[in-house]
């Protein structure tokens, strides 16, 4: 099952591009609020497999918007690749990583991103999205609880990052636009094998990473088992699950993103964002 929003409402999209309006399909059964649909995933996955294929139409990815826009939760994971922490000179960490990005700074998957500092780069991340209550969940379970994979920017801003004595993750990871998810949000059963997806980005059509999510020191079912032991994840929950290597900060000389610049993601099996990068403009 494959769902996505477009005009903040709430669609289910084949694998071939086309797609339905779910609250209109489903006869007002389910609302169009794409956020609420992760409260009843159960019930919307029954439907999905009987729901009118004559109502089906044609969709243009460029008219998908942020599938996701108000998570209770949004977790991130840091040094989570073995070759991204190499490059960082860092060792593999013994437990997960974990920062915040607030939630204000979400948005879609066609959506330009404003900025105003210099030092901005890019993070390609895969990004979970929990479709069941996970509290105490043991890892040999904890797919049951994912509603779907998505696309994901971790977009950070290093000087703020580096700010003062301790790091600045989640203040400079959250900025507006900062969080780039989408194009659909795709059920663990479309994959062969969802914990081995390749995923990358580019810059301008330059490729600037490019891995697999093999790549993993935690699996998704080993973030969602110790995060889950430390607090409650809730329906429409996110983890953004970490970065690989390839990050504008660690090359040598570091490339940083500028106004007029093109970021492109990708997933496998999922799909692409698409977002320009724009210039901050003063109130």
């Amino acid at each position: 099952m494959r769902i996505g929003s477009i005009g903040g409402r709430a669609w289910l999209v084949t694998a071939d591009g086309q797609g339905v309006d779910i609250a209109e399909a489903s006869d007002g059964r389910f609302a169009p609020d794409p956020q609420a649909v992760y409260d009843i995933w159960d019930e919307l996955r029954i439907w999905s497999a009987e729901f009118p294929v004559d109502r089906l139409v044609h969709v243009d990815p460029a008219r998908f918007d942020l599938p996701v826009p108000r998570p209770r939760q949004v977790f991130a994971i840091g040094a989570n690749y073995r070759a991204h922490a190499a490059e960082a000179g860092v060792a593999p960490p013994e437990q997960p990583v974990i920062f915040t990005k607030f939630p204000s700074c979400l948005t879609g998957p066609n959506d330009a991103v404003s900025i105003r500092h210099e030092r901005v780069d890019w993070e390609v991340e895969l990004v979970v999205v929990m479709g069941r209550k996970a509290q105490n969940v043991p890892s040999t379970a904890a797919w049951d609880h994912v509603a779907g994979l998505a696309v994901g920017q971790d977009i950070s801003e290093r000087s703020i990052q580096r700010l003062g004595p301790m790091p600045q993750f989640s203040m400079a990871k959250s900025l507006p636009g900062f969080g780039p998810i989408g194009p659909l949000i795709v059920t663990p059963d479309e994959f062969a094998d969802p914990d081995d997806l390749e995923l990358g980005c580019a810059v301008n059509g330059v490729t600037m990473q490019s891995s697999r999510t093999s790549d993993f020191i935690f699996s998704i079912s080993e973030l969602v088992e110790y995060i889950s032991h430390l607090v409650p994840i809730y329906p429409g929950d996110l983890i953004f699950t970490g970065t690989p290597e390839g990050v504008g900060a660690t090359r040598k000389p570091p490339i940083f993103l500028k106004p007029g610049d093109i970021l492109t993601t990708w997933v496998e099996g999922i799909g692409t964002l698409v977002n320009p990068i724009t210039e901050e403009q003063a109130a």
